[in-house]
């Protein structure tokens, strides 16, 4: 009796224990995200992310220039497994102490009906770049709140999942796929990004890195510290899964 109950206890404690199972054996998922479709990822970023064979999903404003002007360069790296996903047309934030924010794109002006409508309308242009028909979403500034309405449910019903801030989880049970949390990269050294992927790996988790400028720009992370976070990356490829955010989220879903 006295061994059936150790037994019992021992199976019980691998069991709540267990990591989530990630593919091929791996220990954690590290996950590239970039916002505001950028000069600088196609010119830095997606360069490197394609040295080391990670991919990337880059968060793209309708308004961009860079999306404007270089449509069928961003076609074409999406032939090459990075994503494009939806960041609104005109990055609406909620402008609380942030001068920056235009009053017409302030989210505490747009109605929940507003900023739907726009993102529809984002997933719109976005399909006539890359023609897919499913999308995910990264919250502008991280916010989910219109006019004190709150459209997360909206966002459920639009996208496959969706981008927000925050920590690493602890768990993976109850992770959140449509709002999930990432880190904000702003003039990091690597041992800053490195400190983040063995924290996930710790855990067993997941890290989602959050980039605005790659070498140069606002919210900036170097190239070269850019450049050693994928290689850690890859030199250690056996314990991180990686792929574009709308996959590895659909992977989680399918998984939870």
């Amino acid at each position: 009796m006295r061994t059936l109950l150790i037994f019992i206890l021992t199976v019980f404690a691998f069991t709540s224990n267990a990591q989530f199972t990630w593919p091929n054996g791996a220990k954690a998922a590290v996950v590239f995200t970039y916002d505001d479709a950028l000069d600088c990822h196609l010119d830095i970023a997606v360069p490197q992310l394609d040295e080391f064979g990670l991919k990337g999903t880059f968060f793209c404003t309708g308004n961009s220039p860079c999306l404007y002007n270089r449509t069928e360069e961003w076609r074409a790296i999406t032939k090459r497994g990075h994503e494009l996903g939806n960041h609104t047309l005109f990055h609406p934030c909620d402008g609380t102490g942030q001068d920056w924010v235009k009053p017409e794109y302030d989210l505490r002006a747009y109605t929940p009906e507003q900023i739907v409508a726009e993102l529809k309308t984002a997933n719109t242009l976005l399909k006539a770049v890359d023609g897919n028909t499913e999308r995910s979403y990264g919250y502008t500034c991280s916010n989910y709140v219109a006019n004190g309405v709150d459209f997360t449910d909206s966002v459920k019903n639009i996208f496959v999942a969706a981008r927000c801030d925050g920590p690493i989880p602890e768990t993976m049970d109850d992770y959140k796929t449509w709002k999930t949390p990432s880190y904000m990269s702003v003039d990091p050294d690597i041992q800053d990004l490195i400190t983040q992927v063995e924290e996930a790996r710790a855990k067993g988790t997941i890290v989602v890195f959050m980039f605005h400028n790659v070498g140069g720009g606002y919210l900036n992370t170097a190239a070269d510290v850019h450049k050693k976070l994928l290689q850690y990356v890859s030199e250690n490829q056996g314990d991180f899964y990686n792929d574009s955010f709308i996959n590895v989220m659909k992977y989680v879903k399918e998984n939870q």
